[in-house]
């Protein structure tokens, strides 16, 4: 009597561990790949791969010069890159038999799954993609028309596009005219249907209608813009990390005439991406502070009140205590309910902070799926929207 065949998941895991040994492992350390930094597959210009960690390893400490240990060939540590097809198995393996890998890529179950359901999270669609976006820099909603405001690198700087993924409209393209775009950082829509860019070219925050038409370009108060999301009171809160502050900018965008431009919190670390609660007025920020040495620089969220009263603030350090790896905060959004959401494109993942009354209360509500995470927003019904600037795609994450 012939034995049972095996089923799915046996035959998938025996595929994993084929793999993991062929593939999935370092040839000069023999640790497996991870999408984690320290063992991440890295692209010699040879073609051979090997792992960050011997990356640094290899490298001469002064001038960062290192050999292939395959092929002797020379190159710059700077010159090795993911490597993507890697990274894509890997991620595609995790999936496929729903268990981890020795990356340490979570697979969405158990508590973290928890968290995400009473979270009324679900993964809906995804669109864009390579072409349609490039290198997607700001994400903001139009709750009025329910239309998705991306910036990015194109050739038209600004998309509009309908919660279907088809595009609406797009302009502003790269130039001196009064309506063009050199290089948008962030983006949000106004209360009456205005979009709001800061552009780094100019160092400018520029107003245009849903058509394109330029309406207001506001250069002289700002060293320069960088982040900026919409108050309920439809005033702009901007951020401005060469000057180390936080703005308040009134104006009739309609007419497009300023009223006033406020600042309203100065002596910040380099802030960066801002948001405002739709509901209560509270602000947050993330600071980028600067980094001592060859590692990488951290972030700290600081929670204001509608009146500019700190009410907490934590950083990468802290957060660490709560979370097994370090946190790099690319953006951070407010949901219906007043929680705080943070990016982290270091980790790839979507954590909330919970609400500024109970900060830090770190829980991760999307754990896989994402490549570079830079921006958040969220629709009227309470879905979530993430700029994944990795795949130049916007992911849409529906209420439950």
């Amino acid at each position: 009597m012939s034995a049972r065949a095996p089923d799915r998941m046996q035959i998938m895991t025996e595929l994993v561990n084929e793999t993991e040994v062929s593939l999935l492992e370092c040839k000069v350390c023999f640790e497996k790949y991870s999408q984690k930094k320290k063992h991440r597959p890295r692209n010699l210009p040879c073609g051979h791969v090997i792992c960050l960690e011997c990356v640094f390893s290899l490298a001469h400490p002064r001038n960062f010069r290192l050999e292939c240990p395959f092929c002797r060939r020379a190159c710059k540590s700077s010159e090795t890159s993911d490597c993507l097809p890697l990274l894509h198995l890997i991620e595609i393996l995790s999936r496929a038999t729903n268990i981890p890998l020795a990356s340490g890529t979570t697979t969405g179950t158990g508590d973290e799954a928890a968290v995400s359901a009473s979270l009324g999270l679900t993964f809906n669609l995804s669109f864009g993609g390579w072409g349609t976006l490039i290198n997607p820099t700001g994400i903001a909603m139009c709750r009025g028309s329910d239309c998705v405001v991306v910036a990015h690198d194109g050739k038209k700087r600004i998309k509009l596009f309908g919660l279907s993924g088809s595009c609406i409209q797009q302009f502003g393209e790269r130039g001196d005219a009064g309506n063009d775009i050199k290089y948008p950082l962030d983006v949000t829509v106004t209360l009456d249907g205005h979009v709001v860019v800061t552009d780094s070219g100019d160092r400018s925050v520029k107003v245009f209608d849903f058509n394109g038409r330029g309406k207001l370009i506001i250069r002289e108060s700002f060293c320069l813009p960088w982040g900026l999301d919409t108050t309920p009171e439809n005033e702009i809160i901007l951020s401005d990390p060469e000057a180390g502050a936080l703005s308040r900018l009134t104006a009739n965008f309609k007419k497009g005439e300023l009223k006033k431009v406020q600042k309203i919190q100065s002596n910040l670390c380099n802030p960066r991406e801002v948001a405002v609660s739709q509901t209560s007025g509270i602000i947050a920020v993330i600071e980028h502070l600067i980094a001592k040495g060859p590692n990488y620089s951290s972030t700290r969220v600081k929670i204001f009140s509608a009146d500019m009263k700190l009410i907490g603030q934590m950083d990468s350090f802290g957060l660490n205590l709560v979370f097994p790896s370090k946190i790099y905060a690319t953006d951070l959004a407010f949901d219906r309910e007043g929680h705080i959401i943070v990016a982290d494109a270091y980790n790839r993942v979507v954590l909330c902070l919970g609400k500024p009354e109970e900060f830090p209360v770190l829980r991760p509500i999307i754990t896989q799926g994402l490549s570079y995470p830079v921006a958040l927003t969220y629709t009227a019904n309470n879905s979530l929207i993430v700029l994944d600037s990795g795949d130049h795609s916007i992911k849409v994450y529906t209420a439950s």
